[in-house]
């Protein structure tokens, strides 16, 4: 039996992604066929079926593989992050215009023209990438011209490749947004999700769940050792972001929202539950 982990392997008895063969065992190999994210927010479940539980998002503008469509879902993995699951056929279109922004504010409105009065078509989180063919001005009010149609607030969008220099201050955005097991946007998101974009806004693309992070990103703290801003403490299932020496942000199912909080607080509040941290992990630069 496999021991590839199926979040980051588009693996099953009757289909596998071609880059696999060797290494698992299924009836038929394909070749992923590349779309994009169309939508603002694309829930990912692990099978095929609304009502079973969200693993993740994809944002806009997010490439991926498809392997599979099939009674309006597609069986996808993402390349930002390689996670597998299960889309939304709507969500995902191919062909689409090369993004050349990213949204750089928790959330901004598409309008149909260059005119903030007018009601708005759709949502972006932060995060999305979006293509932009041109800008105007009206009334002193500079918007991005979208290649999908629409306009947004020109500032509320920077060029691809100029990243944020601390992410800990992207997370700070966040603050108060309500908490949603497997969110990852602007919209709702939860611990690992804040992690993810705030070091994606940052230029580091890095896994997406809280056990991978913690084997993966940065190099241990010794226990005990003075904390700073930009680390990352590690319960069972649970991640926080230090903002100094002695206060956390994370989004947390005890305020249901990204919050501030001290870590001696939030060790004691956890620990009941599921214990105390797991370990501490350093960002490099």
């Amino acid at each position: 039996m496999s021991t590839l982990d199926r979040r980051l392997n588009a693996f099953r008895p009757d289909l596998a992604d071609a880059r696999l063969k060797g290494q698992v065992e299924a009836a038929r190999f394909v070749s992923g066929t590349p779309a994009a994210v169309s939508l603002p927010v694309a829930d990912v479940h692990s099978v095929p079926d609304a009502a079973s539980g969200v693993d993740t998002q994809f944002l806009c503008g997010d490439t991926v593989l498809v392997f599979e469509e099939r009674d309006g879902w597609a069986w996808t993995q993402a390349d930002r992050d390689g996670y597998v699951g299960y889309v939304r056929t709507e969500a995902i279109a191919p062909g689409m215009p090369e993004p050349t922004h990213v949204v750089c504010v928790q959330r901004s409105f598409v309008y149909p023209t260059a005119e903030l009065q007018s009601p708005p078509l759709t949502t972006h989180s932060m995060g999305a990438r979006l293509a932009v063919t041109g800008e105007t001005e009206e009334r002193g009010t500079r918007y991005a011209l979208l290649a999908s149609g629409g306009a947004m607030i020109a500032r509320h969008l920077r060029p691809r490749g100029r990243p944020t220099v601390d992410f800990v201050s992207v997370a700070e955005e966040f603050l108060h947004t309500p908490y949603l097991w497997g969110g990852a946007s602007g919209f709702g998101i939860d611990c690992s999700g804040l992690v993810q974009i705030a070091l994606f806004m940052a230029g580091r693309e890095v896994p997406r769940d809280t056990d991978m992070q913690a084997e993966g990103l940065g190099v241990p703290v010794r226990e005990g050792a003075p904390l700073g801003r930009g680390d990352l403490v590690f319960w069972r299932g649970h991640v926080a972001i230090m903002l100094d020496s002695e206060q956390v942000i994370h989004a947390n199912g005890f305020t249901m929202t990204v919050s501030r909080e001290l870590l001696a607080e939030a060790v004691r509040r956890i620990e009941p539950l599921y214990g105390r941290p797991v370990g501490i992990r350093r960002l490099g630069s």
